[in-house]
């Protein structure tokens, strides 16, 4: 894991360390909410416009769920949930 992918996950997240899974999951979802290719069917008649916002849309889902799997490793444990 590089230094710089890292860095990149924790700013698409708007998150620092340490963060909960719920935060993490939280973010995720809507993020993906904001960036679902569906999202972008009815913006345009332009089939140009609405291929690249559908592809750029595409990138962005990648991304996050990167991220996500990335960030998922740098959880801090809730304690609420540990075995005694």
């Amino acid at each position: 894991m590089t230094e710089k992918r890292l860095t990149d996950a924790l700013e698409l997240f708007a998150l620092s360390q340490p963060f909960t899974r719920e935060q993490l999951d939280q973010k995720r979802e809507a993020l993906l909410h904001i960036w679902t290719p569906r999202r972008f069917a009815n913006l345009t008649n332009n089939p140009k416009k609405y291929m690249q916002a559908y592809t750029k849309a595409e990138e962005m889902t990648r991304l996050v769920e990167a991220s996500y799997t990335l960030l998922s490793a740098l959880v801090v444990p809730d304690d609420d949930h540990r075995l005694s």
